[in-house]
């Protein structure tokens, strides 16, 4: 007989230690709402997301590019959606801070007018642009079965198609994968209404079991294999340093992570919205979807445009502080973001998405941009003094011509 053991994660450590206190019985599962949970700041998760600042602003700046006629634009044309943009300095600066991404050439907007600044991409920003087809390529399957898992999880199997493209880039879809990769996989896709209308969704086709599985079922059965003992799922808890729950609140994490987890996947048609399962469901499928995302995190506003879909109430963003062992809630920048803790060891991912190599390659292409402008700068610099000094030679060979004869 397989023996049940509990997992080897924090989440059971907290109840083990819960459940040192006598006081504490099993008592009667307290409403979440009436408890009240103290936001803590998290800075090296904090750190996480301000240091892919400059990163996004850059990816913002190449796709307004490559998104003109041409993917050529005027310069001027660029400085006159520095506002858009989020540039807070002019677009000629934002060129030359940069030199691997774009170059400047001259042309004219019509036929007859004067000859005026364009920029172009660079051919290292288009030897990146390749790269990124190829890891999109090789990593096809994996993002079929991502695909899949976000209309698995929704109600009816369907989502908005304008939704999905406002993600691409939070679960590192291609920019056109409606287009090719949807149309690529009929025995998983349908793609109905008109999207050049904005009123189109995408419809799952057949039902992969083999994609039915969460982050969690599949942690806990890879233990299972490791020790040879069946494991349970469960979340992972970890409460950031210097944070502390009230007594009821340990009570009500106990209770709670004693109930059985509910998959993201499984039908919950039939539980009512205010419900405790409910609430495991919920913190359930937000877990997954952060695990789905590129980044582990994803701001809560896009959360919360899919609430129809995946049977959000409209107070979801709470399970954010309430279950602060397991997520964190960032206000960096002015915008909440939800954060899976267990996908960072500092402010480091230590759960990395394939996809992620795009960014990488990205990144080291800003990076030797950035380090050609620093030595280029600096070899001005070492211009300009060797000039000074040549010129102070000069004048001090020069003869002192006497005041009278």
């Amino acid at each position: 007989m397989v023996l049940l053991r509990r997992s080897l994660t924090s989440s059971y450590e907290i109840i083990k230690s819960l459940k040192k206190n006598p006081s504490l019985g099993i008592g009667i599962i307290r409403s979440i709402s009436s408890l009240k949970v103290v936001w803590k700041k998290d800075t090296r998760l904090d750190e996480a997301i301000e240091k892919d600042k400059r990163y996004k602003q850059c990816a913002r700046v190449v796709k307004e590019v490559l998104n003109e006629p041409g993917q050529v634009i005027p310069l001027r044309y660029l400085e006159k959606r520095r506002e858009r943009l989020r540039l807070t300095f002019k677009a000629k600066s934002f060129v030359d801070m940069n030199p691997s991404l774009f170059e400047i050439y001259y042309d004219r907007i019509k036929p007859k007018s004067d000859l005026v600044q364009f920029i172009r991409a660079t051919p290292r920003l288009r030897a990146f642009l390749d790269q990124e087809q190829r890891i999109y390529a090789e990593n096809e399957p994996f993002l079929v079965s991502k695909l899949c898992k976000l209309l698995m999880m929704a109600k009816d199997k369907v989502i908005s198609a304008d939704k999905l493209v406002h993600v691409k880039r939070d679960f590192g879809f291609p920019n056109d994968f409606l287009v090719n990769l949807v149309q690529k996989y009929p025995n998983y896709f349908r793609l109905k209404g008109l999207p050049e209308q904005g009123n189109s969704f995408l419809e799952l086709v057949s039902w992969n079991p083999d994609f039915a599985k969460s982050t969690i079922e599949l942690r806990a059965e890879e233990e299972t294999l490791k020790t040879g003992v069946r494991v349970r799922p469960n979340f992972n808890v970890k409460l950031p340093s210097g944070f502390f729950l009230r007594k009821e609140m340990r009570e009500w994490t106990r209770d709670w992570l004693e109930q059985d987890y509910i998959s993201p996947y499984q039908d919950v048609s039939h539980l009512d919205q205010a419900s405790k399962e409910m609430e495991k469901r919920t913190v359930g499928l937000v877990h997954e979807l952060l695990s789905l995302s590129l980044l582990k995190r994803v701001p809560v506003p896009t959360l919360g445009k899919f609430c129809d879909e995946f049977r959000f109430s409209n107070a979801f963003s709470t399970v954010f502080t309430r279950h602060s062992g397991i997520f964190y809630l960032s206000l960096k920048g002015g915008i909440k973001t939800a954060v899976l803790r267990e996908a960072y060891k500092d402010d480091e991912l230590v759960v990395r998405d394939p996809l992620l190599a795009i960014k990488d390659n990205f990144l080291s292409l800003l990076e030797d941009g950035w380090q050609e402008r620093k030595d280029r700068l600096k070899l001005q610099r070492e211009q300009v003094q060797k000039d000074r000094d040549l010129l102070l030679a000069g004048k001090s060979n020069e003869p002192i011509e006497p005041l009278c004869d």
